[in-house]
C-alpha cells in the first residue's frame, strides 16, 4: 500500500502540554520510517495514538485504511511498546504461546528459529531476564506472526551491539518482503542505518522530514579532519568564509566547510597540510543542528 500508515494533522495535548502538535507523516508497505527524537519528543505518544491507545484531540492517523483498533487490522500489525510489561511468573515459551494462541496460530518453527537468531532462552521466567533479554522477547511477539505493517518503539533498547544489528537485520527483512515500518528511536545511527526515511521530531511537531541523503544535502556541508608537518594558529582560518566551524589544535584541525572548497585548499596547501580526510555531515550533525539551532522544517 501507498499509505499503510497515515497521519494527518495528528495533535494529542496533556493539559497545557502538546505532546503531538499537527504531526503529518505517512509510510508504504517496503518502507521504514525513522521516527527521531529525545525522550519527550512526542515519539511514543503519536504510536500510541496511531494504535489506539491514546485518543487523538484533533487529526486522524490510519493503518492499513482504517483504525487499528478494527480486530480485522490489528492482527495485521506487529507491535513493540518502549516498555514492554508482561507477568513476571511466566516463561518465555510459555509467554510466546500465549502470543501465539492470540494471534490465531503462527508458525512455531519460526518461532524457534528467531529465539534461535537472538539466542533467546525460552525455559526461563520472564522476571528472570536481562533488560536485553526481555527486549528480545518483545521483538519476537511483534514479529512472530509476520504482519504487513511493523511498529516499534525504540526495538533496541537495551540490547548489546551485536543483538541490534541483529534486530536492525530483522526489521530490514520486513521492508524487503513488503511490509510497512515505523519506528522511533534516540540513536541515531540505527535510523541512519536502515531507515528510507526519517522524521525528526521537536516537541511534538515534525520539523524536518527526508531521505538520510536528502538531510545531508540540506546543508551541502562537510567536514574535514586535517594534519600539519607544524602547529598552526589558532585564527589559521578565521578570513575564509566557506569554513563555518574551525577546532585548531596544535598540528591538527577539524573544519566544517559549506562553500568555496578551492580556497580552503589553498590555505591547506599554504599551512604544509600533510594529511587530509573529509566526510559529509551525516544525520547526528543535522540532528543536533535542528536542536540546537531550533531550524524548521523545509518547505
Amino acid at each position: 500500500m501507498d499509505k499503510a500508515i497515515e497521519i494527518r494533522e495528528l495533535h494529542k495535548h496533556f493539559g497545557a502540554v502538546r505532546a503531538v502538535d499537527g504531526v503529518d507523516l505517512t509510510v508504504a508497505g517496503g518502507e521504514i520510517y525513522g521516527l527521531l527524537g529525545p525522550n519527550g519528543a512526542g515519539k511514543t505518544t503519536t504510536i500510541r495514538v496511531l494504535l489506539g491507545y491514546l485518543n487523538a484531540r484533533a487529526g486522524s492517523a490510519q493503518v492499513l485504511g482504517g483504525s487499528a483498533r478494527d480486530p480485522g487490522i490489528r492482527r495485521r500489525i506487529g507491535y513493540l511498546p518502549g516498555d514492554l510489561r508482561i507477568d513476571p511468573r511466566a516463561t518465555v515459551g510459555g509467554l510466546l504461546k500465549w502470543y501465539a494462541r492470540l494471534r490465531g496460530g503462527v508458525d512455531p518453527d519460526y518461532v524457534t528459529r528467531l529465539c534461535q537468531r537472538l539466542e533467546l532462552d525460552t525455559e526461563r521466567e520472564f522476571r528472570e531476564l536481562s533488560k536485553g533479554n526481555r527486549q528480545k522477547v518483545g521483538v519476537v511477539q511483534a514479529v512472530m506472526h509476520r504482519p504487513d505493517v511493523l511498529v516499534l518503539d525504540e526495538p533496541t533498547s537495551g540490547l548489546d551491539p551485536l543483538k541490534q544489528r541483529e534486530v536492525l537485520q530483522i526489521v530490514s527483512g520486513f521492508r524487503d518482503s513488503g511490509a510497512a515500518v515505523l519506528f522511533s528511536s534516540h540513536l541515531i545511527f540505527e535510523v541512519e542505518e536502515i531507515a528510507d526515511r526519517v522524521g525528526i521530531l521537536r516537541s511534538g511537531r515534525l520539523v524536518v522530514e527526508d531521505t538520510v541523503a536528502g538531510l545531508q544535502e540540506l546543508t551541502n556541508q562537510q567536514s574535514m579532519h586535517i594534519r600539519f608537518a607544524a602547529d598552526i594558529a589558532p585564527d589559521a582560518f578565521a578570513d575564509l568564509p566557506a569554513v563555518t566551524e574551525a577546532h585548531v589544535r596544535g598540528n591538527t584541525a577539524d573544519l566544517v566547510i559549506d562553500a568555496d572548497l578551492p580556497s580552503v585548499l589553498r590555505r591547506l596547501s599554504d599551512l604544509g597540510a600533510v594529511h587530509l580526510s573529509s566526510d559529509p555531515l551525516v544525520l547526528d550533525d543535522i540532528f543536533y543542528t535542528v536542536y540546537d539551532g531550533g531550524r524548521e522544517a523545509q518547505p
